[in-house]
């Protein structure tokens, strides 16, 4: 069971959401819909593209999103097509591309974003445009880090696509996947897809992992989703927490079953240290990132530590 909202930080500031957005998409087989989250005050907002794990929807994730809205960031949640909630079949062709689709649909969405904003009346005038991060968490931490960088060995036909975004500033990767050498042979078999290469994620990104996260998808153990920090160039951080599985503490969701590391403190440092390294990434605030790294830094504190490089 995840943390109850009672057990996390009060949200700082009023913020409205507004669901389902539907943008429509021909060739898709279906809408791409979002959930839209912003500050109700404030100018100059910066963006936040939020990517869910394999399966979930932009129901999903609220200790995380719902906390950067009250931040200052307008947040986006797309639905992908992997969704429970859109129920694909197992054998629907369109599965072996999703990886690829969940680009397509990020990307667009970028593309549409003064029609997404328009829907809350009067933040499009509130929103700077030109500051636009991203994040994710497990299967989203891949769609992120294309945005970023990242590159897929297509299993189809081997090719290597650099499908970056070149306005994603920053992101945040979440209990992502490594390298896809490291694959468990269930893993191989049903997410080939999971194939990804750090070497042109240049941007910088702020990773992070739980040191119990031993995933089924992954032969190596917990630092498997370490790869994308060690093994790309540029501006990057690692944030490892202490005691934390898969959920991380809990950030799918307020008291949602698949969270077995129940930790408010946890989820607390995660989506704090995010939100600074973002406004940092940006060059809005550096106060509250170098109190953070000077925190987490060294041996760090008994939920979390912090190692950088660039």
């Amino acid at each position: 069971m995840a943390p109850s909202t009672t057990h996390l930080s009060a949200i700082d500031a009023p913020y409205v959401s507004v669901k389902p957005i539907v943008l429509p998409v021909p060739g898709r087989g279906g809408d791409l819909v979002l959930r839209l989250s912003a500050p109700l005050t404030g100018h100059e907002l910066p963006v936040l593209l939020f990517s869910h794990g394999y399966g979930e929807s932009f129901d999903g994730y609220g200790p995380l999103t719902d906390f950067w809205a009250s931040q200052g960031f307008v947040v986006i949640q797309p639905t992908y097509l992997d969704s429970r909630s859109l129920g694909l079949t197992d054998n629907d062709p369109r599965r072996a591309g999703i990886w690829k689709q969940r680009a397509a649909d990020a990307t667009l969405i970028l593309d549409r974003l003064e029609q997404v904003l328009a829907v809350i009346p009067g933040l499009r005038e509130r929103v700077d445009t030109n500051r636009i991060t991203a994040a994710g968490h497990s299967f989203g931490g891949q769609t992120t880090g294309i945005l970023l960088g990242l590159r897929v060995i297509d299993p189809e036909t081997g090719a290597i696509e650099d499908l970056r975004d070149p306005r994603v500033q920053a992101g945040v990767l979440m209990a992502t996947a490594g390298r896809g050498s490291d694959l468990s042979p269930f893993a191989a078999e049903h997410f080939p897809f999971m194939n990804p290469t750090f070497d042109h994620m240049s941007t910088p990104t702020l990773i992070v992992l739980g040191d119990q996260d031993d995933s089924l998808l992954s032969t190596r153990g917990p630092d498997w989703s370490a790869d994308p920090y060690t093994d790309s160039p540029g501006e990057k951080h690692l944030l490892t927490l202490v005691g934390g599985e898969h959920s991380l503490g809990g950030i799918p969701g307020y008291d949602v079953k698949e969270t077995t590391d129940e930790n408010a403190e946890r989820v607390i440092l995660l989506r704090t240290v995010a939100a600074a390294f973002l406004r940092h990434a940006l060059g809005i605030d550096e106060i509250a990132w170098d109190d953070a790294r000077q925190t987490l830094g060294g041996i760090g504190t008994d939920i979390g530590r912090m190692e950088s490089k660039k």
